[in-house]
């Protein structure tokens, strides 16, 4: 999925667009399991009794509040949570009600690295570490494929035409 085009300046391209790394879902599933089978499991218990119907109303409606709250909203805010490398800048965009947004025009990038944990390796994700003309290094958790977006960045940033690959053919000329 593109980031919206009417956003971007003249001139400037899409390099890169991700939403963090799908491990930010994994307690939401889980929470989601729970309730649904802490739900089912109460339901069950009341079965027999004359206030039945009460209690699952009652039931119903916490567990709607509790999935809503523990699920749908932060599966809602890994999506609208964006990281977009430009031919121009790095965009970070996050939230639903209260939307935040920074950007860094990639002439004031002074470094870029990465850093992974073993767990991150293994889900192939990581953290990225730009360093701008602001005090503090800025740190973005959960990029997916980090080390592809840390190079692509690192290219964008010192984009020099002549470093680029060039094939040659047989007889030397490129």
């Amino acid at each position: 999925m593109a980031y919206p085009d009417d956003l971007l300046s003249s001139g400037e391209h899409v390099v890169i667009h991700k939403h963090p790394h799908w491990k930010m879902l994994i307690f939401p599933v889980f929470w989601l399991l729970v309730v649904v089978a802490l739900g089912t499991y109460l339901a069950g218990l009341v079965v027999d009794q004359s206030w039945a119907s009460i209690a699952w109303i009652a039931l119903a409606v916490i567990g709607v509040v509790l999935i809503l709250w523990l699920t749908i909203a932060p599966v809602v805010r890994w999506r609208t949570t964006h990281f977009i490398i430009t031919s121009d800048r790095v965009m970070y965009r996050e939230g639903v009600f209260k939307r935040t947004g920074l950007d860094i025009p990639l002439a004031r990038v002074n470094s870029v690295r990465f850093e992974h944990s073993l767990m991150d390796r293994v889900l192939g994700c990581g953290t990225l570490i730009i360093e701008s003309a602001s005090d503090e290094p800025l740190e973005f958790d959960d990029i997916p494929s980090v080390e592809k977006v840390h190079t692509m960045l690192y290219r964008e940033v010192n984009d020099n035409p002549d470093d680029d690959f060039h094939p040659r053919t047989l007889d030397g000329r490129a």
